[in-house]
């Protein structure tokens, strides 16, 4: 039995990268925390009438400005916590973890 177990954890495979919207309106992104894996696409889309950014704090990610209905996208590298603001707009924060 403990090697059948053994068998199937060494064939184990990673699930796939998951992608994920941070949507950024009425000065706020929605979802303000947000927990992925490592190797997780997140996407940063813009529906205020003026241009935001997604700067972390660390400088791991910084998506520059996201123009109205635009977006930025961010693959995770790095497990950790990541929190983040709008440049131009510091009342605007998020945290991003990676796992």
């Amino acid at each position: 039995m403990i090697a059948a177990v053994a068998m199937t954890a060494a064939f184990a495979v990673d699930p796939a990268p998951a992608n994920h919207v941070i949507v950024i309106e009425q000065m706020r992104f929605n979802p303000p925390t947000l927990t992925i894996r490592r190797g997780d696409r997140v996407t940063w889309v813009n529906r205020d009438l003026f241009p935001h950014t997604a700067s972390a704090t660390s400088k791991a990610f910084d998506s520059r400005s996201i123009a109205p209905n635009g977006s930025w996208t961010y693959v995770a590298g790095r497990p950790g916590s990541y929190p983040y603001t709008c440049s131009f707009h510091a009342t605007m924060t998020g945290a991003l973890t990676v796992r």
